[in-house]
């Protein structure tokens, strides 16, 4: 595909490494010169430099040829108007970036009458992923696919816990739960595991279940399964603004810490139920006179990487509870996992991920859709869910019959609003919603893990 991304910032680059490296044709635009030629030189690709929204600058960057435009500039005015000039100036789709509150009620009016493919806000979708980890503190990370009726979720193996030493058979003989292990990861090295793989201390494990079988198997490896009661929350940013609407419906006590007194004014207004206490969050006395020792989450979320990573680090000593480290940059990935942060939310990354879902179902080839995607292991491990049409060649055979590529696992299938946890002698039909675990990167479709 031919797509013109409008915003050269972090979730700019983010889209046109892994759009590029999907095999599109991309070219930027940024009013940056500076930031235009770095992308250009760095992931070859084209670059225009001038004001995205206006139609000289489409035209200059092909917009009659396009077949999509992502706009993900800071201001969500702007994206929108370079909407609205694409798809006057070109026949293609078009995506906003909108992340400030007072349009996230206005998300679907603005969508069907701006004729945008998709409205993607960032903020509210990680604060939605935190909300899901807060339901259940034992995950480090939770995705859902079949419509929210499976989950995949991603745990530490803890010192001393159940799992230790067991292998991947003998822990489903043990505890006889309806659930597949997806992946294993071990310091630098990530796999899918096979059933005489060995569970190890610090090992992160992805498994995929149904809600309730996932709540069963960690009830029964003594895992906490409840839900968080109370959070101490440090930022009140855009991020905050979603979670304290998310959090409060759910009866969550809520405690933030914020450095700027005009916000915390804003954040009393708008959130009654929320104590709001304005000050210096790096202040160690502050956080335990606020009660961090006891918080069942510590969640920061300001708009500093490193002062994140530091409350965090220093939190899991001091902290008994959940900890959520929120990063704006993803470039840093690998060294923040050595870190062993416990739950690492990346908006760019959830940023990307939807989007790239979107592209790959448009290219969809053979009949089969790409309706969900989600970067298991980043660079390493995808999750996708399709749907599988009529005539696929994957469809009607028993599993162990089906001669699929090397590091492909079918994880689960969703059959008119069943879930199966396939096994060898489960066969997929016309209809059915399937996920696929895959070390093969990039997958379009369903058919691309047949040997």
């Amino acid at each position: 595909m031919k797509i013109i991304i409008v915003g050269c910032g972090r979730v700019g680059r983010n889209l046109a490494e892994k759009l590029n490296l999907d095999g599109n044709d991309i070219t930027v635009i940024d009013i940056s010169r500076t930031k235009v030629e770095n992308m250009v030189n760095r992931y070859d690709i084209m670059g225009v430099v001038g004001n995205g929204a206006t139609h000289t600058i489409q035209r200059e960057a092909g917009i009659a040829a396009a077949d999509l435009l992502i706009a993900v500039t800071d201001s969500d005015e702007l994206n929108l108007l370079c909407c609205v000039v694409a798809r006057k100036e070109g026949n293609c789709q078009t995506i906003a970036r909108l992340k400030n509150p007072e349009y996230s009620k206005d998300a679907p009016y603005l969508k069907e009458e701006l004729g945008l493919a998709m409205v993607i806000n960032p903020e509210y979708a990680a604060a939605e992923e935190i909300a899901r980890v807060l339901r259940f503190p034992s995950a480090i990370q939770i995705e859902q696919f079949a419509k929210g009726r499976v989950e995949l979720i991603k745990f530490r193996i803890n010192k001393d816990g159940a799992l230790a030493g067991l292998t991947v058979r003998e822990m489903m003989e043990k505890y006889h739960s309806d659930i597949l292990v997806c992946t294993i990861e071990r310091g630098e090295e990530a796999y899918i595991p096979y059933g005489d793989s060995r569970f190890e201390e610090k090992d992160i494990v992805s498994m995929i279940a149904t809600p309730k079988e996932a709540n069963e198997f960690f009830k029964k490896i003594r895992y906490k399964g409840h839900s968080i009661k109370s959070a101490l929350i440090v930022g009140g940013g855009v991020l905050t603004h979603y979670l304290c609407e998310i959090l409060e419906q759910s009866g969550v006590d809520l405690k933030i810490i914020e450095k700027d007194y005009k916000i915390c004014e804003e954040l009393c207004t708008r959130w009654q139920k929320a104590d709001v206490i304005n000050g210096n969050p790096a202040d160690k006395e502050l956080l335990m006179e606020e009660g961090l020792e006891t918080a069942g989450a510590f969640v920061t979320l300001s708009e500093v990487d490193e002062e994140n990573i530091l409350l965090s680090l220093y939190a899991k000593d001091a902290c008994q509870g959940k900890l959520i480290t929120k990063i704006n940059r993803s470039d840093y990935d690998g060294v923040v996992s050595r870190l062993d942060l416990d739950t690492v939310i990346c908006p760019v990354n959830i940023t990307s991920d939807e989007i790239l879902r979107f592209v790959r179902a448009t290219k969809n080839a053979m009949g089969s859709n790409v309706e969900r995607l989600y970067n298991l292991i980043p660079d390493e491990v995808e999750a996708c869910e399709f749907i599988v049409k009529e005539n696929s060649p994957i469809a009607g055979k028993p599993l162990c019959e089906l001669k699929l590529k090397k590091g492909v696992l079918v994880a689960s299938i969703s059959r008119e609003g069943e879930i199966i946890i396939p096994r060898g002698q489960d066969i997929i039909k016309a209809g059915d919603r399937v996920v696929i675990v895959s070390k093969l990167l990039g997958l379009q479709d369903i058919t691309e893990v047949l040997r």
